[in-house]
């Protein structure tokens, strides 16, 4: 079977990183064919320097990096460098980045790569708030039945809300935009807390990074040291959640996560539970269903493929 073609929008962001990372060193399953980045966890300028820095930890400096939307659609962007650092990427000392990003606006490459594309061929992969896919899916709407699913990292359900008491950050940032992708009709796989928190790095998983003593496997270790403290203050965890990583991981291995056909909207008018994804889990609604919300993982399976593909970089 050949590897799935996928363009990664992302807003590295430690995890992001490692979930970079995995699909880097995948190349039986997925063949990358362009990383996009959009503002969230910092600001444009450093997501995009963050992306080229991971292109070359990994040895991928072929690899083309485009910088998108620097602020949500309609709303004030929020950031989150008090859990992720200033520079969005802190812990392992990582050089400035010889790689240039492209010069194309990453919306702009996504609707050239797609218009290119067969029906049904891609696999957008979104790791922060869906400003850009949701620019796309407005400019060029046509361009969904190129995309054979969105794979992303969102939301929540049972676990609630880690920026507001009921959003999740990536949605949250971007409601509007979240929106507008859950109504579009493309196949969906969700991410949610849910089961990214389920993904959670404990001292011996982390060890296990370390003493693959590449670069690769050092620098996630330094990063998951550094962003697991706001975990452990906020819920007392053993350590650091990895959220963004499952959304690769499901790529190469499908099997380790388990989840529901459900429908799933976008809270985007009130301003108390402002970004919810409300999940009709029960099935309590006669909504259509619109997306595979996962639920759970197999953990120690989840970081064994990680660390085996982190040893390749």
């Amino acid at each position: 079977m050949p590897p799935r073609k996928i363009i990664i929008d992302t807003d590295p962001g430690q995890d992001d990183a490692v979930a970079i990372l995995l699909a880097l060193a995948s190349p039986e399953e997925i063949d990358v064919l362009g990383i996009t980045c959009v503002a969230g966890n910092v600001p444009l300028e450093l997501t995009s320097k963050n992306a080229l820095k991971i292109c070359e930890l990994a040895g991928k400096s072929d690899v083309k990096v485009y910088a998108g939307c620097d602020r949500p659609l309609g709303r004030a962007l929020v950031t989150a460098e008090h859990v992720h650092g200033k520079t969005g990427l802190d812990g392992p000392d990582l050089p400035d980045p010889t790689m240039q990003l492209q010069e194309q606006h990453a919306v702009e490459y996504i609707i050239d790569t797609l218009s290119r594309a067969e029906d049904n061929s891609v696999t957008l992969c979104p790791l922060g708030p869906l400003t850009n896919i949701a620019t796309v899916l407005q400019r060029a709407p046509e361009l969904a039945t190129k995309v054979t699913q969105i794979v992303l990292m969102g939301g929540a359900y049972f676990e609630v809300g880690n920026i507001t008491p009921t959003a999740e950050f990536n949605i949250y940032v971007d409601p509007e935009a979240a929106d507008i992708v859950f109504k579009s009709g493309i196949n969906l796989v969700v991410m949610p807390l849910d089961v990214t928190h389920k993904a959670l790095v404990t001292a011996a998983r982390n060890e296990a990074f370390r003493a693959l003593g590449n670069p690769a496997g050092i620098a996630v270790a330094q990063m998951t040291e550094f962003f697991e403290r706001f975990d452990r203050e906020k819920y007392g965890s053993d350590g650091a959640p990895l959220h963004d990583p499952c959304v690769t991981a499901y790529l190469v291995r499908p099997d380790l996560f388990t989840g529901r056909h459900i429908n799933v909207e976008i809270e985007t008018r009130s301003e108390l539970t402002m970004g919810m994804t409300v999940a009709d889990w029960w099935g309590v609604t006669n909504r259509t269903p619109n997306a595979l919300f996962i639920g759970d993982l197999n953990a120690d399976g989840f970081f064994t493929l990680l660390t085996d593909r982190l040893a390749r970089l």
